[in-house]
């Protein structure tokens, strides 16, 4: 009959196992389940905006690739800056992102003189989702069809008309302000705690200029409720064709172009962070989300996390020479 007590050799090997299975830091253990829970998407700004539009192109998509929820929470405030704080300080899993966009990853560290993160350092950049233009809009009251028309007015009577923006610091503040330095005209800032609230007042005629990206931007002209008067970009964009560009109507080289991206807390395992990559890469080069995001305005221009990071790093200094150049400084 067979002894059933383990031999040494047995117990040995066994005793190896386990102890080769503790010296495995839990953290790799982790990853090898990521995602574990619902992945939680942080906008800094207040629903309804285009940052949630954007969300919810590839929200559910996202989902599904990760074979996890994908969570959007909304922490509105100072610009973007009271979501990328809150994200920054979140436990560097994966399980926790931040949605953001030009003015809080590039803009701000250039606007602000004290901001409680550093783009480069706090983060790890996952993902460049899309590049976006924006359309420069009118109350429809203004008696301007043309952006020379509109800077009439202003020369005319400065000071009586206002732009509304999502807050102080983002792309929705500085445009109107180089377009300001540029012309040479004046109009009063009026930042609010989102673009949506911003949309609001420019439909009822509270504001009377707005700078907004062109998925967000879109709609509302295609509706009558706003005018439409230049794009921002190089070239016209489809989902306004009939808006001549900034540049045709006379503002040499007065090109700028949004972007939205996507970004973990620093620290986060290499592991997480490729499968978040290649999961966004593969959502954002389905042709159904790259159709829907061209006809709402967007460019699709996926960044993988390395590539992303090298961008991030390139337009640093050219937002921080933009701001220099507006005059605009927040403390």
């Amino acid at each position: 009959m067979n002894d059933p007590r383990p031999t040494r050799r047995a117990t040995l090997r066994a005793s190896a196992v386990l102890a080769a299975a503790a010296a495995v830091p839990s953290s790799v253990r982790a990853q090898a389940a990521f995602p574990s829970r619902p992945v939680r998407v942080v906008i800094g700004f207040p629903a309804g905006g285009p940052l949630d539009q954007h969300a919810r192109l590839w929200g559910d998509a996202l989902g599904r690739a990760l074979g996890q929820t994908v969570l959007v929470d909304y922490k509105a405030g100072a610009g973007g800056t009271v979501g990328a704080q809150e994200v920054a300080r979140a436990a560097p899993d994966g399980h926790t992102l931040l949605l953001a966009n030009t003015g809080t990853m590039v803009i701000n560290p250039a606007l602000y003189r004290k901001l409680p993160y550093d783009t480069l350092k706090s983060f790890a950049p996952v993902a460049r989702t899309a590049q976006q233009p924006l359309a420069l809009l009118v109350h429809p009251d203004v008696p301007a069809r043309t952006l020379p028309e509109f800077l009439a007015l202003l020369r005319k009577s400065p000071g009586r008309y206002n732009y509304g923006s999502a807050g102080n610091g983002g792309i929705s503040h500085l445009v109107p302000e180089m377009l300001k330095s540029r012309t040479g005209t004046f109009m009063v800032h009026i930042p609010y705690r989102g673009s949506a609230p911003a949309f609001t007042d420019l439909i009822a005629g509270q504001v009377q200029f707005m700078a907004e990206s062109i998925p967000q931007a879109a709609q509302y002209a295609k509706a009558g409720k706003v005018r439409a008067i230049a794009v921002t970009s190089r070239s016209r964009n489809p989902a306004l064709p009939d808006v001549p560009t900034a540049i045709e109507q006379g503002l040499k080289d007065f090109e700028v172009v949004g972007f939205y991206g996507v970004l973990a807390p620093a620290g986060v395992p290499a592991p997480v962070l490729a499968a978040l990559s290649d999961a966004f890469g593969k959502v954002l080069g389905s042709a159904e989300i790259r159709d829907r995001m061209v006809s709402q305005g967007a460019d699709p221009a996926f960044l993988d996390a390395g590539a992303f990071q090298r961008f991030l790093a390139g337009e640093m200094p050219k937002w921080a020479a933009a701001v220099k150049a507006s005059g605009a400084q927040l403390d």
